[in-house]
């Protein structure tokens, strides 16, 4: 409604607007707001009574009344027994400059330039396009083997036998039941000789990587990350240590020789050394025996990130490089995000004994713990003997996709003079190239063919590592016959760029 002019106000009513969205009394609120700030109703200005300024603006004066009582809460007006309302003297100095329109936003803030707001620059988090999952999309198990209905029935058995308690805070560290379960199952099957009791449950691997590096650095400290590598471990540890130095990799994984020319300040290592991510080399057993000893002898700590371990097409899975430290120098980092779906948001931080507690006071003072009931159900589901048959499944689910993918690539792509090196691990294949340049171009012609692939530029972790150029492709989010088809379709897109 449009008010009309009551001269006995201390304010000219003829521009408040209360046809917008939402009840009046917000709307009022909101406009009287704005006069305050704006200076219109300037700071020590006695307001008019709530009859008064109901008149004026023809609302009933319960809406006024109310909108007072908000004003009141929020501060910005104050109150005199027998003498009436009066705008908050503070106020002034909180006016922003004058504008020639009531809707202009105001001034945005400048970023602050701390150095964890500068260690984010150039870091986007990663998030799942929407709409039907695209060929090659890296990162992505075979969701579509996920067993919802049984998900579902557990969590219905989780709710109807739950107690209040379990809808109170939880213990930081995580469900101790969930942490029994684990712990048997890294022992059997990844060779981890770990208990409960040194494993902390968090929101997926990425909160275990900057929990570490939160515990682990003190101020000045720095710390060193494959090259290429994780672009998001890479920024995790950018918002505790001083510097992040890029460490080169070959064919048998990162060089730990050029760990010496770091200096003692260089205090964690964070490493993929059963599937080095991108390139998908496996570290070598001197080289890791190698890396041990100098973090021995340097006092400094290893983040093993075994993030996709369980899937190991040649052989039998490798020996985590935890299970192989006797100096006890060695955190390990997993998740379930590649065997279970990205969303459900548990992972687990393997911690030597007795740093549990005070990693729990860590996890607590973040986000308290990880939501009770997903890891009762996890715990569920693993201890019914659900995990491990899905595991099998989708180990043999993502060994008939790569061989769909390699059989396709060798028959399409190769004889454009592409060919892929078949992967030994994992849930994708890396494509070296010859320069960025060539990288730039088959990205580009792939995303215009709406197939998805990893440039370098954008998934290779530190700057340094846009020096090598290589594509990464998924090839577990889609069944074979589909991959088959995307293969041909990425061959016809990619011709005309290859000659």
């Amino acid at each position: 409604m449009n008010a009309t002019n009551h001269p006995a106000l201390p304010f000219d009513v003829a521009g408040i607007r209360l046809d917008g969205p939402g009840p009046l009394t917000r709307q009022l609120v909101e406009q009287l707001r704005l006069r305050m700030l704006q200076g219109q109703l300037p700071a020590g200005a006695r307001m008019p009574t709530t009859r008064e300024l109901a008149g004026a603006l023809g609302l009933s004066r319960n809406t006024v009344v109310r909108a007072y009582e908000h004003l009141l809460d929020e501060g910005l007006i104050r109150s005199r027994v027998g003498d009436g309302s009066y705008v908050t003297p503070p106020l002034a100095q909180m006016r922003p400059a004058a504008s020639g329109s009531e809707s202009m936003p105001a001034p945005a803030a400048p970023m602050p330039q701390t150095p964890r707001w500068l260690g984010l620059q150039g870091f986007t988090p990663s998030q799942t396009p929407a709409g039907a999952v695209r060929a090659f999309r890296w990162g992505s198990p075979a969701m579509d083997l996920f067993p919802a209905a049984l998900w579902s029935r557990l969590q219905a058995q989780a709710w109807r036998r739950h107690d209040t308690s379990e809808l109170a805070y939880g213990d930081p560290a995580g469900l101790p039941a969930l942490r029994e379960w684990l712990a048997d199952y890294l022992r059997s099957a990844r060779g981890l000789a770990c208990h409960a009791e040194q494993i902390l449950i968090t929101a997926g691997a990425q909160q275990g990587i900057t929990l570490a590096a939160m515990a682990l650095l003190e101020p000045g400290d720095e710390a060193a990350l494959e090259s290429p590598g994780y672009r998001s471990a890479a920024a995790a540890l950018a918002l505790t240590a001083k510097r992040v130095h890029p460490v080169p990799v070959d064919d048998q994984g990162l060089r730990p020789a050029a760990l010496q020319a770091l200096g003692p300040r260089c205090r964690l290592l964070y490493v993929t050394p059963s599937h080095q991510f991108p390139t998908g080399v496996a570290m070598s057993l001197q080289r890791r025996m190698d890396l041990l000893d100098w973090a021995r002898r340097q006092q400094a700590w290893i983040l093993e990130d075994d993030y996709d371990s369980e899937y190991r097409h040649v052989g039998l899975p490798l020996a985590p490089l935890a299970s192989l430290d006797g100096a006890g120098r060695t955190l390990y980092v997993g998740s379930f995000s590649k065997l279970m779906f990205p969303g459900l948001r548990l992972g687990y931080l393997v911690a030597p004994r007795g740093w549990l507690p005070t990693l729990a006071r860590l996890r607590a003072v973040m986000d308290r713990h990880s939501a009770s009931m997903d890891q009762q159900v996890m715990a569920d589901f693993i201890a019914q003997g659900h995990f491990l048959r899905h595991v099998r499944r989708m180990r043999r689910a993502a060994r008939e996709r790569r061989d769909a993918l390699l059989g396709a690539w060798t028959r399409h792509i190769e004889p454009l003079g592409l060919p892929l090196p078949a992967p030994e691990a994992g849930l994708h294949a890396y494509l070296p190239l010859p320069d960025a340049a060539l990288e730039r171009r088959l990205s580009e012609a792939a995303g215009a063919a709406q197939l998805e692939v990893g440039a370098m530029r954008r998934v290779g972790g530190l700057p340094e590592a846009s020096a090598r150029a290589g594509l990464v492709l998924g090839f577990a989010a889609l069944p074979p016959l589909a991959t088959v088809r995307a293969v041909q379709t990425l061959a016809q897109a990619w011709r005309p760029v290859l000659g």
